[in-house]
């Protein structure tokens, strides 16, 4: 229990001096996110040893990244899915999946580097949508065209690679897999029905828990919390990674209250920012053997590259095929593509699932995580430069 406080203080101590860091840094170029994980590769087991991985840590980790994917599942409009750009932004992702597929098992390279099987291919096809929508609010891209491009494509590059893991990763034959997720699904599906189906009774129980949202109750942040850890729960009695029920929750949120509800969407980034996704990244920064990395840095500068050739260019080429309905200038179609190659917490999933499944080593797995956060680094800081040579560009008077 010591050692659990002493490891959760100084993390608590690193998330509060990073935002601090990458405030005073000029131009902020570095996003708070690469320094908490940098912060938890230094303090971690493998170099200081002053954050403690326990199995209170890990928890406490896990409710971060659950409240980082129900976030980035609120976030999805349900509309946006089925839309036309929303259309687009899943048949780039099927592509990048087909790219990533046949670099991943055609390439020598990756065979040579325990990067042979449908984790890496997941791993080169994923957008950090939760992660870059904090980064999209402070450079006021929200309801913009290049922010609405983002969020279509990246959606896709979310929820694709979560259900590929469903699918891909699994340890059941085909037809199991298909039956557990159908089963799934029809929970979910209840889930997101139930409380309509309580509006419309009405009742003393539906005008308690409607009344008392704001009270010391607590209503609505309970029952969403309970939503969460439920689907957590069955998510993991269905041997399916939580990453699952956990987008789910916040896809349900979000039909279940489309316009959203202000004061509770206060108190889940609160809870999600103000605690538990900092523990996330610190203690996923802890978890990344640095010597492990530093001995294969061929592997780490390879995986970036392969993310920008996988990721980035077919989004680049989407954005550019879809400009007579979608039009977006030279500058916006770099700028979308960099963040959409932003990677980080579903690298994060898959390779814990690959490790403890015993298909990938721990070391390519610290590799591959820090090249995710790398992405975190580098793909906001491209676009930042992009986006500000657009502005340039719209600023200067055409003769």
């Amino acid at each position: 229990m010591t050692h659990d406080l002493i490891s959760l203080t100084i993390i608590m101590a690193v998330a509060v001096i990073c935002p601090v860091i990458a405030e005073r840094i000029p131009g902020k170029p570095i996003p708070q996110t690469v320094l908490l994980l940098a912060f938890g590769a230094i303090l971690g087991p493998h170099v200081l040893n002053r954050i403690w991985l326990t199995d209170a840590t890990d928890l406490l980790s896990e409710l971060g990244l659950a409240f980082l994917f129900l976030l980035a599942g609120y976030e999805i409009e349900p509309k946006q899915l089925g839309g036309h750009q929303g259309r687009v932004g899943l048949l780039t992702w099927a592509v990048t999946l087909a790219i990533a597929w046949l670099l991943v098992f055609l390439v020598p390279f990756f065979a040579h580097h325990d990067m042979n099987g449908a984790a890496a291919v997941i791993t080169l096809t994923t957008t950090a949508l939760g992660t870059l929508m904090p980064i999209l609010k402070e450079r006021a891209l929200e309801d913009t065209p290049v922010g609405d491009a983002i969020i279509s494509y990246g959606t896709w590059g979310e929820l694709g690679p979560v259900l590929a893991m469903a699918v891909l990763l699994s340890t059941r034959s085909g037809w199991q897999t298909m039956l557990v997720l159908g089963l799934f699904t029809t929970i979910c599906i209840a889930a997101a029905l139930a409380p309509h189906i309580a509006r419309r009774a009405g009742g003393w129980l539906y005008r308690f828990f409607t009344a008392n949202a704001n009270t010391s109750s607590q209503t609505l942040m309970r029952l969403t919390v309970l939503l969460l850890i439920a689907l957590i729960t069955i998510s993991r009695l269905f041997d399916l990674d939580a990453v699952l029920g956990a987008f789910a929750a916040g896809f349900i949120l979000r039909i279940v209250m489309p316009k959203g509800v202000e004061t509770l969407e206060t108190k889940l980034e609160g809870v999600a920012y103000g605690f538990l996704i900092p523990v996330f990244f610190v203690v996923s920064g802890a978890s990344i053997d640095v010597h492990a990395v530093a001995g294969n840095p061929l592997l780490l500068v390879v995986f970036i590259i392969m993310l920008i050739l996988v990721r980035a260019v077919p989004v680049f080429v989407a954005t550019t095929l879809d400009a007579k309905k979608s039009p977006l200038d030279l500058m916006d179609r770099l700028t979308v593509a960099a963040y959409c190659t932003t990677a980080l917490p579903v690298i994060v999933a898959v390779t814990s699932v690959a490790v403890g499944a015993g298909t990938m080593q721990e070391d390519t797995a610290s590799t591959l995580v820090a090249a995710g956060a790398v992405s975190v680094f580098l793909m906001p800081l491209i676009a930042g430069v992009t986006g500000r040579i657009r502005k340039r560009q719209a600023a200067t008077p055409r003769i």
